[in-house]
């Protein structure tokens, strides 16, 4: 059983395990548990190596990090979390039925707060279960279940994370194996099959399974601009379902006919990997999952972390990296404030190849290309041990 959700960031690991578990044993029957009322878990529901597919209901305790002051004024978010503590409570009671029925032997949670009930209930009936943070920083909804967890693997170094040393498994972040540090040749493989030129620059922007408003409107304010310097650049903005019809007509408004063709919009995609490795540069949010996938690559990044989320873990995130000068960091603060802060990094970038290929490098050099394949075995091994 493999269960979490609630962002991109946590369903393609999901699946990447998924497919490599297949690969191993092709008659294992593989159970998704997902969160009612997701919007991307129709995306696991359908994949390939995914057997059957629940979804149960789960609560999420909303907060603002380093906002104090917002959880006492905020009046409807005290109503979301009274709301969602009952289904939590209905969560618990969907996941006792599933797992009575189903009896899996092992269970994968990677995150999110459908691992709660999963894992509470998991815990009372002594299934083994396995917890996945990518992030620096764990997620609440792990640390809730981590007393019963079998095993803990995790994306970062050991020492960062609050588990019992002699369970906590540093494998890296699990990754589609389409991920792969890109030759020209294969980027030009992947351009073509997109239908890019091959000696043209191009930037890919995405800001994760759902989408980045913020960092939609500070790329989108400054592409006009930019394509005026380069009438060559393609842009790939890759924009999250919710806000794919309000950019392409926010481009189709300020560009002109000719500079509208290179512009390619995309709610989001399930081959992000020829998207990013078409580009020359990359501009994207702090999430570990979507880091790991740059470094594997070997791209050059300009990363803009969500300041606001929980324990501002993309902020540790990005910090980590940028310490070893693998990435390019920028502040939300700044970048709603000045546009051009945004415009003078990615020309920084453009025109100076040099500059690409050390943080390209750099970034490549943490990269863990086995985290999928060493996950996959801790779940086996936890298997063949209950026998």
């Amino acid at each position: 059983m493999l269960t979490g959700g609630g962002s991109g960031g946590h369903i393609t690991p999901i699946l990447a395990v998924a497919d490599e578990l297949k690969h191993r044993t092709p008659n294992l029957h593989l159970v998704y548990i997902g969160k009612h009322g997701d919007k991307l878990g129709d995306i696991p529901a359908s994949h390939p190596s995914i057997d059957q597919a629940f979804n149960i209901r789960a609560g999420k305790l909303r907060r603002y990090h380093g906002q104090w002051w917002r959880h006492v004024l905020d009046l409807p978010l005290i109503i979301r979390n009274i709301r969602d503590g009952f289904w939590v409570i209905i969560g618990i009671w969907q996941s006792f039925w599933l797992l009575k029925k189903l009896k899996p032997n092992v269970i994968f949670i990677k995150g999110g707060f459908v691992g709660v009930p999963v894992g509470v209930v998991a815990g009372w009936l002594h299934i083994p279960y396995i917890t996945h943070d990518s992030d620096t920083l764990p997620g609440l909804a792990n640390k809730i279940i981590a007393k019963r967890a079998h095993a803990h693997a995790v994306g970062g170094p050991k020492h960062l994370y609050p588990y019992p040393a002699h369970k906590t498994h540093e494998v890296g972040v699990p990754l589609n194996d389409q991920y792969k540090p890109v030759t020209y040749q294969l980027q030009s493989e992947y351009r073509k099959g997109l239908g890019i030129k091959s000696d043209v620059k191009v930037i890919c922007v995405t800001g994760g399974g759902l989408g980045a408003r913020r960092l939609n409107d500070a790329v989108a304010a400054i592409v006009p601009t930019l394509l005026l310097h380069y009438p060559s650049l393609v842009v790939l903005h890759i924009s999250g379902r919710d806000h794919q019809a309000g950019l392409e007509s926010y481009y189709k408004d300020k560009l002109s006919a000719e500079h509208y063709k290179h512009v390619l919009v995309k709610g989001f995609v399930n081959d992000l990997y020829r998207y990013t490795a078409s580009a020359d540069v990359v501009i994207t949010r702090a999430g570990a999952t979507q880091l790991a996938e740059l470094a594997t690559q070997r791209k050059a990044a300009i990363v803009v972390p969500n300041p606001i989320l929980t324990g501002g873990h993309q902020t540790k995130n990005a910090q980590q990296l940028e310490k070893s000068n693998a990435i390019i960091v920028l502040s939300e603060e700044k970048l709603t404030k000045d546009h051009t802060v945004l415009y003078n990094a990615i020309r920084d970038l453009l025109d100076h190849q040099e500059k690409r290929h050390k943080l390209a490098q750099n970034l490549g050099n943490v990269a863990k290309p086995d985290a999928t394949k060493r996950l996959a075995d801790i779940i086996l091994e936890t298997d063949n041990n209950k026998h």
